[in-house]
């Protein structure tokens, strides 16, 4: 391996170790409790060499936003792929974002919940992205054999709205993150 591979390499590790300290953080402190100087004081990282590897705090906060959503996304569209019935595609990708959700070390939730505190440009950006994610639960919806006076835009954010409101409550013991998604699914089932 030549040196500049390796040093490229070091980069990389270095800024994967900065935003993955950042991430935490925000999810701790939130957008607004959180500041460049603390992910530099977490990360060991001083002064301006922070700015070597991060452009800015709303660069680095949506980054992390889109990057936990991708993986949100990817998780749900892999387990919904070959199932073919819709009601099971319904309740399989609400299993597969509430293990996302609820899990010890989950970034979504956080990250997802942050809009209020950022700058209106940034939110821009996390609302855009979050539209795009909503678009794997649109197909899902959408073929839902539902009544023909339920709303599919309201039953959709409702439904997320409930998926996503479970972080507030859930507590690890009595049911876990799978049996509340099937719970969920089942409230929503409204065949027409």
């Amino acid at each position: 391996m030549s040196k500049q591979a390796g040093s490229e390499e070091g980069g990389r590790s270095r800024r994967e170790e900065i935003l993955a300290i950042a991430a935490q953080l925000f999810a701790r402190k939130g957008y607004r409790g959180t500041s460049m100087r603390d992910i530099g004081e977490a990360s060991g990282v001083l002064g301006g060499s922070l700015y070597h590897h991060i452009k800015s705090k709303d660069a680095l906060f949506v980054e992390l936003h889109n990057g936990a959503l991708d993986e949100a996304e990817a998780r749900i569209a892999a387990a919904v792929a070959d199932v073919a019935d819709p009601w099971e595609r319904l309740e399989v990708a609400c299993v597969a974002l509430l293990e996302v959700q609820l899990a010890p070390d989950s970034l979504t939730t956080p990250m997802m919940n942050d809009f209020r505190e950022v700058p209106n440009d940034v939110r821009m950006q996390l609302v855009a992205r979050r539209d795009r994610f909503e678009g794997l639960f649109r197909a899902i919806v959408a073929d839902l054999p539902l009544p023909a006076g339920i709303d599919r835009s309201i039953y959709r954010n409702l439904l997320l709205s409930q998926l996503n409101a479970a972080a507030d409550w859930f507590r690890p013991g009595r049911l876990t993150p799978r049996e509340i998604a099937v719970q969920v699914a089942r409230l929503f089932r409204h065949e027409g």
